[in-house]
């Protein structure tokens, strides 16, 4: 039975919308202090709607298993303390991107270890870690790479979907895996040995220093 504090059920957020209600927000808040406070092991449901003064009902109706509602607990923690990045180059973004998601991974690596293990029991579960933490990362890459586009930096013709991912899915396996947790020297490696060189390669269809044209939003209406 549904307390009296509740305010009905929560309205699904599609994916890449602008956020979660206010009332998501305040089940998500509640949601991430007990996943703080015990991991993911000990993360119960029933503490949750505790907190939040809520039912399970409530809860389970927007986010139907425990996994899920950890993933959008980590999620929206991740993203409330996200900030703008534009430094006015393609090094010191990537390098500031990178800080970020280190950041973000060193604190929270065992809750992405736990989530990681648990993707491969559900369809479900391997979306909503897509499209809300692993997508926010992809927009976030996309958009200080339209930006080293438009400022001549680099060819629209160097950009691949491989590359979207790469600093922030490498960087975080690394924190998954005990005596290896990633650090600013490991950022600036990938940055400077692997990404800048891949991304300043030549058009071999364009002699030009940069070569090729077009733009990089053919991707934007879906990331």
């Amino acid at each position: 039975m549904a307390s009296q504090q509740d305010t009905g059920p929560a309205t699904p957020a599609a994916p890449g919308c602008a956020g979660p209600t206010r009332r998501e927000a305040e089940l998500l808040e509640a949601a991430l202090s007990v996943l703080q406070d015990h991991g993911f092991d000990r993360f119960t449901v029933d503490e949750v709607a505790a907190r939040a003064k809520a039912s399970k009902t409530t809860l389970y109706r927007r986010w139907p298993s425990k996994s899920e509602l950890v993933v959008a607990a980590f999620t929206h923690g991740v993203l409330r303390v996200q900030v703008a990045i534009d430094t006015g180059s393609l090094r010191g973004d990537l390098i500031e991107l990178g800080d970020l998601v280190v950041d973000q991974v060193n604190e929270h690596g065992a809750t992405i270890g736990a989530i990681v293990n648990e993707l491969r029991h559900g369809e479900g579960l391997r979306d909503a870690y897509t499209s809300e933490f692993m997508g926010e990362r992809r927009r976030l890459m996309v958009a200080l790479l339209d930006r080293a586009v438009e400022r001549g930096e680099i060819g629209a013709h160097a950009v691949s979907e491989e590359l979207w991912d790469l600093l922030p899915v490498y960087l975080a396996s690394r924190a998954i895996f005990p005596g290896r947790p990633p650090s600013r020297e490991t950022v600036v490696a990938l940055v400077d040995e692997v990404l800048l060189p891949a991304l300043r390669r030549p058009d071999v269809n364009d002699p030009g220093p940069l070569g090729g044209s077009g733009v990089l939003s053919r991707e934007r209406g879906s990331g």
